[in-house]
């Protein structure tokens, strides 16, 4: 098992994926003082060259390169793993880094089954360590002021919530392994759209009930637009639109109180308005400061801070997911599986 780090040594992180959005993850890493970056996997030598080359080129000492995802999460070298491979091989690979003893920081979603999520559960809890999924709003002083407002019954009961993502997301995945349903596991609703799912399901905290949900693939192999209601356990109403073939972004998520309502940004957190009965609230105190989840993950492995986010969220993302395409298939309601 691999020991967590003591104090005054940095965290050795391994990113395993060098795309994208690896590419945010090493800048993120790179500038942190409690992280060394020690090693990178992928399947191409040449690919994770050029990657060192555009966000490492004067990083000391050189990461050393994998393309066996195995044999970099057992090398000695890494306490912590960030992974960000296509969805389908989350699984495997947080696996892997179970056996290892590794701490894990999870590009979104998860996995891409609920029973794959509730397995993940399983074996990790017996490992003690530190498993965090790359949600944006989670880290943000917004979201934790309205989640806190929705526990202590700030503004009475929650109800019901609207919300909305948009991205033109159908013309910048073409090509790529997004819209590859055995690597992407799905489509818009998956992949940007699971910041906004998320964003719902954190902050109203209860198991999905039932969800009724169509899907658009607009000609493509994966879902570009997603037309979503859903009823949590405790009751609360959600009504979603995730759209992946408009040429503005954007993230509006509107909660409704018995007595007020919080507009918020859903997708990364940067704003937030509040109402009562008499207008809009104009002193609100923020909880905490805005961190990524790199930040986050760092400062739960060495003890400065809980984990904002959990396998317990990754579940109910997995199990939402699963009842937003058993019903777009059937036609019919949903509900969602569980162990």
């Amino acid at each position: 098992m691999t020991p967590t780090p003591s104090a005054g040594r940095p965290v050795r992180v391994g990113i395993l994926g060098t795309g994208g959005m690896g590419g945010a993850h090493a800048q993120r890493f790179r500038d942190h003082p409690d992280v060394q970056i020690t090693a990178l996997g992928d399947v191409s030598p040449e690919h994770m060259e050029r990657f060192i080359a555009t966000h490492l080129p004067a990083y000391a000492p050189r990461p050393a390169i994998f393309t066996d995802a195995s044999a970099m999460m057992h090398s000695g070298l890494i306490d912590a793993v960030a992974i960000i491979t296509p969805h389908t091989l989350h699984f495997d690979h947080a696996m892997l880094a179970a056996d290892a003893g590794l701490h894990v920081l999870m590009e979104k979603p998860m996995v891409t089954a609920a029973a794959q999520a509730h397995a993940l559960a399983t074996r990790f809890a017996s490992t003690g360590k530190v498993f965090v999924i790359g949600y944006n709003t989670p880290c943000t002083p917004a979201f934790a002021w309205l989640r806190e407002a929705i526990r202590t019954r700030r503004f009475g009961r929650l109800e019901l919530i609207s919300g909305y993502l948009s991205q033109n997301w159908k013309h910048l995945t073409t090509g790529s392994w997004r819209q590859i349903p055995t690597l992407s596991g799905g489509g818009q609703a998956y992949d940007s759209g699971a910041h906004l799912l998320n964003s719902l399901c954190w902050s109203v905290e209860s198991d999905i009930a039932e969800v009724f949900a169509f899907l658009d693939q607009l000609g493509t192999p994966v879902d570009i637009n997603a037309a979503i209601n859903l009823r949590f356990a405790n009751g609360v109403m959600a009504c979603l639109a995730i759209g992946g073939n408009c040429v503005r972004d954007g993230a509006d998520m509107h909660f409704m109180f018995e007595q007020g309502r919080v507009d918020i940004d859903g997708w990364m957190g940067q704003w937030i308005r509040a109402y009562d009965a008499k207008g809009e609230l104009t002193d609100l105190e923020l909880l905490g400061r805005a961190q990524t989840p790199n930040d986050n993950f760092i400062d739960a492995i060495l003890g400065r801070a809980e984990p904002r986010t959990s396998l317990q969220n990754g579940i109910v993302h997995s199990e939402l997911m699963d009842a937003i395409y058993a019903s777009a298939r059937t036609g019919q309601p949903a509900r969602p599986a569980r162990s």
